[in-house]
């Protein structure tokens, strides 16, 4: 078995970047599902506005967990993107079966971004102290992830 030279050294640092890139691989890619389950489902007068807008949530949670995955595997951890581990450990709430009214999609997306954002930072927070070039990484979606959740946010007004 091949074995990975980390940056990391210390193991309470790497241990501690690795769970906040394993948190942010969980909320990113279940965030793709998610916001891909309402795109599919969702009805009402704003849908083409919406059905764009979750499109584009998808596309940055895909690309981001790809980063955040392969960002693990640099420092020496071990990513986990399968089925039954996001199924197990995500924090986000899902949708109901069937069609959604975009209002409540809306809704839901906002409130989503702000608890998967608040997380990030308190991942920002702790790989401050671990591995900033990890903190930068997580600077940066977050900041991706405030655009969408404003984006959304602005039309429950």
């Amino acid at each position: 078995m091949a074995t990975v030279m980390s940056p990391l050294r210390d193991e309470t640092a790497r241990r501690t970047t690795g769970e906040a890139l394993q948190g942010a691989l969980v909320d990113l890619l279940d965030l793709s599902l998610v916001a891909k389950q309402y795109h599919w489902n969702l009805t009402g007068p704003r849908f083409r506005s919406v059905h764009l807008q979750l499109d584009d949530v998808v596309s940055l949670a895909r690309k981001a967990a790809d980063r955040v995955a392969e960002r693990a595997v640099a420092v020496g951890v071990n990513p986990d993107g399968r089925v039954r581990t996001v199924a197990d450990t995500t924090k986000i709430r899902q949708p109901d079966g069937g069609y959604e009214s975009d209002d409540k999609v809306v809704a839901s997306m906002t409130d989503i971004l702000a608890q998967i954002i608040a997380r990030f930072r308190e991942r920002i927070e702790a790989t401050g102290r671990t591995d900033l070039v990890t903190q930068d990484m997580l600077i940066g979606i977050t900041a991706d992830l405030e655009k969408q959740h404003w984006m959304f946010e602005v039309q429950t007004q």
